[in-house]
């Protein structure tokens, strides 16, 4: 494997994500990092795009689970953005990082971030 990636950084979507209610009611805004692991050399000696990730595609499906079925953790959230990574098959290795920057917490924060990495193996 080689150290290539791929990355999207700070894809922006509205989830209503949250154990509390008003979580699931209002909703907010998330926002997703996602490194992905892919030999870029087949894409990069052919110039073809069907040779690698398609990224304008996967953040279209990032989005979609971002603002799909509401789930109580961002922890789950993420594990299902890293598997929709994986389901490309060129995808080695894929670090999601899920921003929830208006999180309910009473102390004053700028972002509270859960990042999972996920292979193959």
């Amino acid at each position: 494997m080689t150290g290539d990636e791929i990355s999207l950084i700070g894809l922006r979507a509205f989830g209503r994500h949250g154990v509390l209610d008003h979580e699931r009611a209002d909703g907010q805004e998330f926002i997703i990092d996602a490194v992905l692991r892919v030999d870029t050399r087949p894409a990069a000696a052919d110039d073809d795009l069907s040779a690698t990730v398609d990224y304008s595609s996967l953040a279209d499906a990032l989005a979609a689970i971002v603002s799909g079925e509401p789930v109580d953790l961002i922890e789950t959230l993420a594990s299902r953005l890293a598997a929709a990574c994986l389901a490309d098959e060129r995808v080695q290795q894929v670090r999601i990082t899920v921003h929830k920057p208006h999180a309910p917490v009473l102390q004053r924060l700028s972002d509270v971030t859960v990042s999972i990495t996920r292979d193959r193996s």
